[in-house]
């Protein structure tokens, strides 16, 4: 039976190999919206909206790409630089995060550029937005794939890791039968050992 308890340890999980590059896929993504956001805000901030601190979708695609470096690129370090230092909890709460900012990001650049393309007929920046929006989603899959395979090998390791009982709650079972005591002879103590509890 799967367990929460492995998304509390500390410790990188066993995941399968291909998700580096499926992590590696959503670094270049972002690199590559990253750039073509920054060009759609270039284009926007024409206007003067930028200049009272209003980018649009534009800017949040750029927000969206900065946090998924970090996320990303931060989680390969640790995985690979300082593995003892891999916070569970801490991975599934940004990368559940980046899930929710990908979705965000790329289906507000879809109805911006929809609006911008209907609007003028085709121009620099719908065509930019555009980008944005279909590379974002797939940035956005390839996330919640990433999400799912962390949180199914957190969850599995709990099950092939060492057995805890806690012997506080009565999960103390004896090792060996425990012969009656008789006169005469030296006491022995029975031996104990912790047993998973089962109900």
């Amino acid at each position: 039976m799967a367990s929460a308890r492995g998304l509390t340890v500390v410790g990188v999980p066993p995941l399968p190999a291909w998700i580096l590059y499926i992590r590696i896929a959503i670094l270049v993504l972002s690199l590559v919206l990253l750039g073509v956001a920054a060009w759609a805000v270039s284009m926007f901030s024409v206007g003067g909206s930028a200049a009272y601190g209003y980018t649009g979708a534009s800017g949040m695609m750029v927000f969206v790409t900065i946090w998924s470096l970090v996320v990303y690129g931060g989680s390969l370090a640790f995985e690979f630089a300082a593995p003892h230092l891999f916070y569970r909890i801490v991975g599934l709460i940004l990368y559940s995060l980046a899930v929710v900012f990908w979705l965000s990001g790329w289906a507000y650049a879809a109805s911006q550029a929809a609006i911008v393309i209907d609007w003028t007929g085709g121009s620099d920046y719908g065509s930019a937005l555009a980008v944005c929006a279909g590379l974002g989603a797939v940035a956005w899959v390839l996330s919640i794939v990433d999400l799912v395979f962390f949180i199914l090998a957190c969850v599995r390791e709990a099950d092939t890791g060492p057995k805890i009982s806690q012997a506080e709650l009565g999960q103390v079972q004896p090792s060996a039968p425990v012969a009656p005591a008789t006169t005469g002879t030296s006491e022995q103590p029975a031996t104990y050992s912790q047993q998973p509890y089962t109900a």
